[in-house]
Formats: C-alpha cells, sequence, structure tokens
C-alpha cells in the first residue's frame, strides 16, 4: 500500500509515514460580504422590509488540508521500531517546520497521497505523547498536521485569469450573477464593483435585471 508522503520542494527532504492516515480533511471556502450600508447598494441604501442583509461574494479561502498520524517505536510497526519517536518527530520537522535560512522561511512542501498531489506550508503541528517507556522516553505519539495551499505568481496568474483586466469587457447580465463577482472574475478583486456600477450608471447593484449589457473598463 502507498504511504502518505511530505516533500521539501527545494531540496527533496522527505516524510514518509509508516502508518497512512485514517482520515484525511481537505477544506474550501468562500468569503462573503454582508452587503449592509454602503456595501449593500450602489446608492447606499437598503431595500425596505429586508430582513436580512444580502450575501455578496468576496473572495476565496485557501485551501488547507489535514490529517492525523501516529509515529511508533514499540515495534509494532517494524520499519519504525528501530527509530526513535523523537527522531521520527525531528525529521518531521525538518521538513515541513525548519526554517531556511537562504529562503528566510520554511519550506513549501508537496504532500502525495496516491491520486492526491498538494502543494503547500505547514500552519499548524502538534504533537501528543500518548505512551512511554518506564524511563520516561516516548515511544508513540500522535501528530496533527495542517497545511494551506501555496501557489506560485505564475500558477496564481493562471488560475486567475479568466479575463484580463486591461481590455474593456462587455458582459451580459444573467439570472444568479452578482456584480462583486463579475469583477473579482476580471480584475481579481470584487471590490470594485462601486466603481462598476457608477460607469454603467446603476443606482442599486442588488437589481440589475437579466439581460443588461454591463461595461467593465480597463484598469488605470
Amino acid at each position: 500500500m502507498e504511504k502518505l508522503s511530505i516533500r521539501a520542494i527545494d531540496d527533496q527532504r522527505t516524510f514518509t509515514v509508516a502508518i497512512n492516515p485514517a482520515s484525511f480533511k481537505h477544506d474550501h471556502g468562500i468569503n462573503y460580504t454582508t452587503g449592509s450600508g454602503s456595501q449593500a447598494e450602489c446608492g447606499g441604501k437598503r431595500a425596505i422590509g429586508t430582513l436580512s442583509p444580502r450575501l455578496e461574494f468576496s473572495d476565496y479561502q485557501t485551501e488547507s488540508v489535514s490529517f492525523n498520524i501516529t509515529l511508533d517505536s514499540t515495534g509494532v510497526v517494524p520499519s519504525d521500531s528501530s527509530v526513535s519517536v523523537d527522531d521520527q518527530i525531528d525529521k518531521l520537522k525538518d521538513v515541513v517546520y525548519r526554517y531556511v535560512g537562504k529562503k528566510h522561511e520554511p519550506s513549501v512542501v508537496q504532500i502525495k497521497w496516491g491520486t492526491f498531489v498538494f502543494k503547500g506550508r505547514l500552519k499548524t503541528l502538534n504533537i501528543n505523547y500518548t505512551l512511554f517507556a518506564p524511563s520516561g522516553k516516548p515511544l508513540r505519539a500522535a501528530i496533527s498536521l495542517s497545511f494551506e495551499r501555496y501557489l506560485e505568481e505564475n500558477e496564481q496568474a493562471f488560475k486567475a485569469k479568466r479575463s484580463s483586466p486591461d481590455l474593456t469587457h462587455i458582459i451580459e447580465f444573467r439570472a444568479g450573477d452578482s456584480l462583486p463577482l463579475l469583477c473579482h472574475n476580471i480584475y481579481q478583486d470584487s471590490s470594485y464593483y462601486q466603481e462598476v456600477a457608477r460607469h454603467n450608471n446603476l443606482d442599486n447593484c442588488r437589481d440589475i435585471r437579466p439581460g443588461t449589457r454591463l461595461y467593465f473598463p480597463p484598469l488605470d
């Protein structure tokens, strides 16, 4: 069975688990603004009778992964029996946590398990020692790890480039669209929606009729 591995991108330092995680969490998220006050309407007004503010797209949260692994030196896991738990922890920290002087930061790592590949940076590393020898030497530890997605600048540009912000765009508004979302798609910044609204002489950003042609000017 293939084992989960964590490899430092810069110099190939690798940590391979002896026991695969029992579960694996991969989080995605979206941030919204509540659209209250001047954020709700282009004219700074809120519709009469509104019971709660409408959620407007803001941006995407950073993807993250988290999982737990067990380090053992009791002999239950033969491949690890000759390596102390402390040494296994040091090797793991050397890959994911150690400060790299030349880069002035910890390493970017690649997590690989089967077909799943994730490039990111360590966010948290928690160590819970669960078994000890009579001498007090740790024999087993439960490790909780979480990582946040890392993208190079060219990867960010490729992923975000649905359209160029340096050109004028004409888009037909469709049901389900929102002006902040369209601004995010074009400018990679939803905060331009008020400027686009003024450019299109819109009084209310939340009352755009489907079929309306909107002009998105180039950024200065």
